[in-house]
């Protein structure tokens, strides 16, 4: 088969990856300091940031499920932890207790089925305030999770990204719970939780979203690298006259002759419609805006300034995460775990 590329492309900056990984690290302090993997390594490509971050020390792993898990089974060797934050369904079992992962155990039914297999070593979730997953921390957490071998015991903060008295309340909880139920290990912070201190990092740290370029907080602004560049190339230049409109529904009207760019780049590839009329694209030092709607494979974007930009040319998605979140009205998260599988996924 000849080679085949994309028209589109993620330029993954695996320098940053590793940059944020260890400031990240220092931040913990003693505490090791894991990575949440789960969403294909939050649209990076789990198997390829696993093995960038297993390069430079990390050794604790989280994802979402046992299907996120047999991808990377492979890579859990001597010494290397892999965690799956739902726990285990019924359908689970077969596969759970074979792998080399460990469920985080959720529910009562989950702990009692993971116990009637005697099932061998698992993390526990308890719930401190956030009433998603894992067990109610007001209830008799040591008595339900009695003769389990617990690796770690988990708790997830709700607000860490925000001041509120919810995160505070929620250490104290989790603080109380280490003294009562028995665990190799204690975990509590994700990425905005490092920042909110030493209290915060117990044994270990669980980052996610700061470590692919997510400012979680602003103390974070400054030492973490923008790890994701997406690009698109383009399919036609074409004039529009004054007068004319663009896309569907008509949403811009050309002032004046000008000249678009179409790229191969839509909602279906995770560029969603907040970006119509509002996001940018760039060549060099040019900023070129998105005119008209996004739709599901196509964005036009103003080329009037730079007359040498045609077909086959490859323009710079502006997806500086804190810059556009604000301009799409997307959150950090959805913007990368959002890309699509038609990206080509280049590693530098």
């Amino acid at each position: 088969m000849a080679d085949f590329s994309a028209p589109l492309r993620l330029r993954l900056d695996g320098d940053a990856l590793l940059a944020n990984w260890r400031w990240l690290k220092r931040l913990g302090g003693a505490a090791a300091c894991g990575a949440a993997i789960k969403a294909n390594g939050y649209g990076l490509g789990s198997t390829a940031v696993m093995r960038r971050l297993l390069e430079v020390g990390c050794r604790d792993f989280f994802v979402s499920n046992w299907a996120e898990a047999a991808v990377l089974e492979p890579l859990v060797g001597e010494g290397v932890s892999l965690s799956v934050l739902h726990g285990v369904r019924e359908e689970d079992m077969t596969v759970a207790l074979a792998s080399r992962a460990r469920p985080v155990l959720c529910t009562e039914g989950q702990i009692a089925r993971w116990r009637a297999a005697d099932g061998g070593p698992c993390d526990v979730m308890v719930d401190t305030g956030m009433n998603r997953l894992g067990l109610d921390w007001r209830g008799d957490v040591s008595a339900l999770v009695a003769r389990l071998d617990i690796v770690t015991l988990h708790s997830h903060l709700a607000s860490a990204d925000e001041d509120t008295p919810l995160s505070q309340d929620q250490l104290e909880r989790f603080s109380a719970l280490r003294s009562q139920v028995r665990a190799a290990r204690y975990s509590l912070a994700n990425s905005a939780g490092i920042c909110l201190g030493a209290a915060y990092a117990f044994d270990m740290t669980r980052p996610g979203i700061a470590l692919y370029g997510g400012v979680p907080r602003e103390e974070v602004a400054g030492h973490i690298r923008q790890v994701v560049f997406p690009e698109a190339q383009v399919l036609q230049r074409r004039r529009v006259r004054a007068g004319d409109t663009i896309g569907y529904n008509a949403t811009h009207r050309a002032a004046a002759e000008m000249e678009i760019a179409v790229v191969n780049l839509g909602y279906a590839d995770g560029y969603l419609r907040g970006f119509s009329g509002r996001g940018s694209m760039t060549v060099g030092d040019k900023s070129l805006p998105v005119v008209g709607r996004v739709s599901m494979d196509l964005t036009a974007v103003d080329v009037s300034a730079l007359s040498d930009i045609t077909e086959g040319d490859w323009l710079g998605v502006d997806y500086a995460l804190v810059e556009a979140a604000a301009v799409s009205g997307l959150s950090q998260y959805e913007l990368l775990t959002g890309l699509g599988a038609r990206f080509d996924r280049i590693w530098r």
